[in-house]
């Protein structure tokens, strides 16, 4: 798609900021993913496995996948089967890509509304491991379908103001 110029609107300022706290949060869970990772394989060797570390790993792991969707989606790098869109003729193509985004926010609304749920009916159950409420774990539902919608309206707006999901902002896509 060709370069667009534009002035972000307050919504797309808000979307930019909270993107840089998810990328931000995304690098430092992979990095404490990783360390602990790591001290397990060590103290599993040369001292004691530690009972908490498999669990803690494979949480961050699911707040990991969750966040950088939410990232994913900012960048407009979710899986596209492009070709398709790029043989319709262009006012089709624009109401197609809306209806993406729409049906996008419309799932993202059910997965944060089912995620807050769980995190209510589940607030009194301990993770198996540590000393850590279930809530917690699953908060990363209603958080990440929160940004992920910040991010989608955001690609709404574009594409009704200038035809485009994500115009290019200083190369980034």
């Amino acid at each position: 798609m060709e370069r667009v110029e534009f002035r972000r609107s307050f919504l797309g300022r808000l979307s930019d900021g909270v993107n840089s706290v998810c990328e931000v949060t995304l690098f430092a869970a992979l990095t404490l993913m990783t360390a602990v990772t790591i001290l397990q394989i060590i103290c599993r060797l040369c001292f004691r496995a530690l009972t908490w570390s498999e669990e803690a790993t494979c949480f961050l792991l699911v707040f990991a996948s969750f966040l950088g969707a939410a990232v994913a989606f900012r960048r407009g790098a979710n899986i596209a089967v492009g070709f398709l869109l790029d043989a319709l003729p262009a006012p089709v193509r624009r109401i197609v890509l809306l209806a993406i985004e729409l049906v996008g926010i419309a799932f993202f609304a059910v997965t944060g509304w089912y995620g807050a749920v769980l995190c209510v009916s589940e607030r009194m159950q301990m993770a198996s491991s540590m000393p850590i409420s279930m809530a917690w774990m699953y908060l990363v539902f209603p958080l990440t379908g929160a940004v992920t919608i910040l991010h989608l309206a955001v690609h709404v707006e574009n594409l009704l103001k200038y035809g485009v999901p994500i115009p290019k902002i200083g190369g980034e896509a």
